[in-house]
């Protein structure tokens, strides 16, 4: 299944709309291909797609939705992930922006909440956001 969702995606990718200039296409169809290659690696790391999504237009976009074990993210484990994948700048995007958020959420000596959810939507400026138990609300 996540084989045919990244390559209907790289498909999507190919294809930008013919408005984006052919710099900004070619910069936007590179920085889409190279996150989607960490897909696979967040999937052995324990993380299951549960939403992916293609915005094609001006600003294209990745939109993905993880879900995972809180137990597969301990602070060890993140620094083992950190050496392997050293140089690797989406994924160690995701791993900071992982890290960050435990520690925040230690600090506020609430109770973690399953699940953990990583949401990433990549665009010209990507972003990576992580949620510690189940959102009430959305934004």
């Amino acid at each position: 299944m996540l084989d045919d969702i990244l390559t209907g995606a790289r498909n999507a990718i190919s294809g930008l709309a013919s408005t984006v200039g052919e710099g900004t296409r070619e910069k936007t169809a590179k920085l889409l291909e190279d996150w989607l290659q960490i897909f696979p690696v967040l999937e052995s790391y324990g993380l299951e797609i549960t939403s992916f999504s293609m915005t094609l237009g001006l600003n294209p976009a990745l939109n993905v939705e993880l879900l995972g074990k809180h137990d597969d993210w301990t602070e060890e484990i993140l620094q083992e992930r950190f050496a392997a994948h050293r140089g690797d700048t989406a994924l160690t995007t995701v791993f900071t922006a992982i890290r960050t958020a435990y520690r925040l959420q230690k600090q506020t000596r609430a109770r973690l909440r399953d699940p953990l959810i990583l949401k990433i939507i990549v665009r010209i400026t990507p972003e990576v956001r992580v949620v510690l138990g189940q959102p009430i609300l959305e934004d």
